[in-house]
C-alpha cells in the first residue's frame, strides 16, 4: 500500500486531535495492532497500516465511509465508542466478533478505546485480534480445562476408593499379627493408601455442579483473612502488601469458596518465593468499569466490573507451561498434584468469572474479573 493512498485521511479535516494522531504516524504503523481514530460523526478519520490490513482498504477507501460501514449491524464496538464519548474515560470489551463477509466470516477481537484527548470528541480505537485457540483457550476462565477430570474424578472414586478400602483393611489385620519388622511395611500400605483416597477426595470437587449459594461477599474481609492465614502459616517471614480501593461495591459470591482461590493463589506466590531475599506479595482491587464478557452459546454479555489481583515478586512462570497452567496436572513443584489451579479455574469460571496470569519474572501476577452484587443480580 503505498504512503500517497495514506495521506489523504491524515492531511484532511486536520484539528489538534487528528494532528496529534498523525505526528505519531510512524510509531503507529509499526503497531501489529489495528488503531483508528473516529470522530463524533462515526466516520474514521486516520488508519493505521495494520488497520488498513484489518479491514482490507486503504486510508483513503476507510475515511470516505462511516465505521458501521465495514463492521456488522449493531457491532458493539459503535456502542463502546458512544459509551467513550459518554463517559469521558476508555472503555476495554473483551472477544467481540467484528467479521463481515468483506473482511473473513469471524475475525474475534478486544476492543480498546479512549478519547483521544481531553475535551475532544474523537475517539481512538485499538483493535488486538485473538485466534481461535486462544479464544477457546480463555472462555470463561479455562472452564473446559478444569471440566476434563470431571469423568476420571467420578471414576476413580468407584473404582479405586472401594478397592483402597478393602487393601488398608487387610493391612491392618495384618498389622495385628505381624512381628515389629513387618509392623512397618504394613503401616505403609495403610498410609499410602489414606494419601491416594485424599487424592481423589480432592479429584471429586471437580464433578460437584451443584448450583453456588452465594451471597454479598465484602472482598476486603476475604483478603484479610487469608493474609492472617498466611502470615501465621506459610508465609510468615514474607511481606504481604495491600493496594486496595476501598469504594469497591461487594461481589456475588460463595465466600468459602473465595477464601479458597485466594488462599491457594498466595500459597502458590509464597512457595514462588522460597529463594527471593525481597520476596513480597501484593493483593489488590480496583473497579473496571468497562470489562464484559461473552457468554459461549448465548448472545449475553456480562460484565466483569471487580478486579482482584494477588502479585508476587518471583521468578515466574516457565513460559512452555504458561498456556497451560489452569489444566489439570500441570505444576512446576517437585511433590505437586496440579490440581490446584485447575481448582481455582474451576471455582472463578463457576461464578461467571475471568482468571488470567502474567508469569513474567519479578512480576506474576493473577488478576480474576467477578461481577459486582446488585439487586438485579439477587433476583
Amino acid at each position: 500500500m503505498s504512503d500517497k493512498d495514506r495521506s489523504p485521511v491524515l492531511a484532511s479535516k486536520p484539528d489538534a486531535s487528528l494532528l496529534q494522531f498523525g505526528s505519531e504516524a510512524a510509531i503507529l504503523n509499526a503497531l501489529p495492532h489495528p488503531v483508528i481514530l473516529v470522530d463524533q460523526r462515526g466516520h474514521i478519520r486516520s488508519a493505521n497500516d495494520a488497520a488498513q490490513s484489518f479491514f482490507q482498504a486503504s486510508a483513503a477507501v476507510l475515511s470516505r465511509h462511516p465505521l458501521k460501514h465495514f463492521v456488522p449491524f449493531g457491532s458493539p464496538l459503535l456502542t463502546l465508542i458512544d459509551q467513550v464519548r459518554d463517559r469521558g474515560s476508555s472503555v476495554n470489551e473483551y472477544r467481540v466478533d467484528i467479521g463481515t463477509p468483506r473482511i473473513g466470516g469471524e475475525r474475534i477481537v478486544d476492543i480498546y478505546a479512549a478519547p483521544a484527548n481531553e475535551g475532544a470528541q474523537d475517539t481512538v480505537v485499538m483493535l488486538q485480534e485473538r485466534t481461535m485457540a486462544d479464544k477457546m483457550d480463555r472462555q470463561l476462565t479455562h472452564r473446559g480445562a478444569a471440566r476434563s477430570v470431571t469423568g476420571l474424578a467420578a471414576m476413580l472414586a468407584h473404582e479405586i476408593k472401594n478397592p483402597l478400602s478393602g487393601i488398608r483393611g487387610a493391612a491392618q489385620l495384618l498389622e495385628q499379627s505381624v512381628d515389629d519388622n513387618d509392623r512397618a511395611l504394613t503401616r505403609l500400605i495403610t498410609d499410602e493408601a489414606d494419601r491416594i483416597v485424599k487424592l481423589v477426595d480432592r479429584m471429586e470437587v471437580f464433578s460437584d455442579e451443584r448450583p453456588i449459594e452465594r451471597e454479598p461477599v465484602n472482598i476486603h474481609a476475604v483478603l484479610e483473612h487469608v493474609k492472617r492465614l498466611a502470615q501465621s502459616g506459610f508465609a510468615r517471614d514474607i511481606r504481604v502488601l495491600e493496594e486496595y480501593d476501598p469504594s469497591l461495591p461487594p461481589v456475588w459470591a460463595n465466600r468459602d469458596q473465595l477464601i479458597q482461590v485466594f488462599l491457594n493463589l498466595v500459597k502458590n506466590a509464597a512457595e514462588a518465593l522460597v529463594d527471593t531475599p525481597d520476596g513480597e506479595i501484593v493483593l489488590s482491587t480496583a473497579f473496571r468499569p468497562g470489562v464484559r464478557l461473552s457468554v459461549p452459546g448465548t448472545r449475553e454479555r456480562v460484565t466483569l466490573p471487580l478486579e482482584f489481583t494477588v502479585r508476587d515478586n518471583g521468578p515466574g512462570v516457565p513460559e512452555e507451561i504458561q498456556a497451560h497452567m489452569f489444566d489439570p496436572f500441570v505444576t512446576t513443584k517437585t511433590n505437586g498434584t496440579g490440581l490446584g489451579l485447575a481448582l481455582v479455574a474451576k471455582i472463578i469460571g463457576d461464578h461467571g468469572g475471568v482468571i488470567e496470569c502474567d508469569g513474567q519474572p519479578r512480576r506474576t501476577a493473577f488478576r480474576i474479573l467477578l461481577p459486582a452484587f446488585t439487586e438485579k443480580t439477587a433476583d
